[in-house]
């Protein structure tokens, strides 16, 4: 079973992983707005490293209804709990 704590630094890891930039803290909050380099490819790629991560599968409707940090992290944890 994953806790709340290990998915959020889990989920951090590879939001830093994508992003190359290990300063970054997420906030339930956190559009793509405020991420640097945060476009279409790299959405892309985050959601692959995600499904990789954490074994899981996402649909197009599920991602593409997504409008900040807390909702990505909500749907992972409704996969992976």
């Amino acid at each position: 079973m994953t806790t709340t704590n290990d998915l959020h630094e889990r989920l951090t890891d590879v939001f830093r992983e994508i992003f190359q930039d290990n300063s970054l803290v997420l906030r339930d909050d956190m559009t793509a707005d405020e991420v640097e380099n945060w476009d279409s490819l790299s959405h892309i790629n985050l959601i692959v490293a995600l499904e990789n991560e954490f074994s899981i599968r996402f649909t197009t409707g599920e991602v593409t209804g997504l409008k900040n940090v807390g909702e990505l992290t909500a749907l992972v944890l409704s996969k992976v709990g």
